[in-house]
């Protein structure tokens, strides 16, 4: 095939990343977030190896009605709850929990008493200062709630790190002790952890943990893989040389000729581009592999193709695999060298990379 782009999805280490992340915090229940189409490894694919999951997370309807015509039957939180009273009745009958975060949200509740008993999970902002609703109106909402008989009592209190990424920092600890003093004596079950929580903080890891991109085996931790916490990624991004060449010293390669070869240069060209998702802020020097061994991007990432310093790998030939990220490349370090996170480059992959699974 013509310009073959490859994103080989392993399922077995979605499953094996799964397994870790509940032996990390084994008294709890795992919630696996599946959200921007499983952070860019398909949804149903992703879902299908994360079948011993208790509950999946999604940030949109959509997400939710996919899992439920993909025959998946674990019950769903919407991390941002309805928009419009319209979506509750629809939200019950697929057994969908919405996260409510604000009293728009409870007003609607109000508004409708027709439906059967709705789910719902309760966000507090604990210091992120986002969504949920603040220490201070905690009480209130939740004791509106209460009174309403079309809202189920088994509400599940929940909220958000801003950065459990970084280590040494206290922030943490500060939303925690916030939460805790807001919820204190309520009884309820409590969800905090995600992903660098499960694994760097287990005093949070309470009734549910919401592991996200650790799953599939990525990370945000600064100068950190995700193998580093015996974690498997789960994406390898490919493509194929389809051209090599010598260039003279002096030849300036790429758009806007950015990249002067300073002596007789093999250069290939691989059929990848940022029209693929690759980040075309990824500079000269950022690594790809071929035929195993570590070679450099030159010139500027462009719309189809990424030139390469061939040097080490004076064999290579058309046709040959580059790999971009996966198993022996970690997306971190890519991710890096652009000035991003693995998070942007898997979810940011475009409908003309083409989908294996393992």
């Amino acid at each position: 095939m013509s310009r073959e782009v490859i994103a080989r999805i392993d399922t077995q280490a979605i499953a094996d990343n799964h397994a870790l992340l509940q032996r990390s915090a084994s008294g709890s229940r795992v919630l696996a977030v599946l959200k921007s189409d499983a952070y860019g490894h398909g949804l149903e694919t992703a879902a299908r190896a994360l079948r011993r999951a208790e509950a999946f997370g999604v940030a949109a309807q959509i997400e939710a009605e996919r899992l439920r015509a993909a025959g998946l039957e674990q019950p769903i939180v919407l991390f941002g709850g309805f928009d419009a009273p319209g979506d509750i009745a629809k939200l019950v009958q697929m057994n969908v929990r919405p996260a409510l975060h604000h009293p728009a949200q409870i007003a609607m509740l109000e508004a409708q008493h027709d439906t059967g008993p709705l789910h719902v999970w309760f966000k507090i902002d604990s210091g992120m200062n986002r969504l949920g609703f603040p220490p201070d109106e905690v009480p209130d909402a939740l004791a509106r709630l209460r009174r309403l008989p079309n809202v189920s009592s088994e509400i599940v209190l929940m909220s958000h790190f801003a950065a459990s990424d970084e280590p040494g920092s206290d922030s943490v600890a500060r939303q925690v002790s916030a939460f805790r003093d807001a919820t204190a004596g309520l009884g309820l079950p409590v969800s905090l952890a995600n992903s660098c929580a499960v694994l760097d903080h287990p005093d949070t890891h309470d009734d549910w943990v919401r592991p996200g991109g650790a799953l599939y085996g990525l990370t945000t931790k600064p100068g950190h893989a995700a193998s580093d916490d015996g974690l498997r990624p789960a994406m390898r991004l490919s493509t194929r040389l389809i051209a090599v060449r010598d260039k003279p010293a002096g030849a300036a390669v790429g758009y806007g000729g950015t990249y002067i070869c300073r002596d007789t240069l093999r250069v290939g060209v691989a059929a990848i581009g940022y029209g693929d998702g690759y980040p075309r802020h990824a500079p000269p020097g950022t690594p790809v592999l071929i035929d195993g061994v570590r070679c450099e991007l030159i010139g500027r990432v462009s719309m189809d193709l990424v030139t390469i310093d061939l040097t080490p790998v004076p064999h290579a030939q058309v046709g040959d695999e580059v790999v971009l990220w996966g198993d022996g490349l970690a997306v971190e370090e890519i991710a890096a060298a652009a000035g991003t996170i693995s998070y942007e480059l898997t979810c940011g992959l475009t409908r003309r990379v083409r989908y294996e699974n393992t």
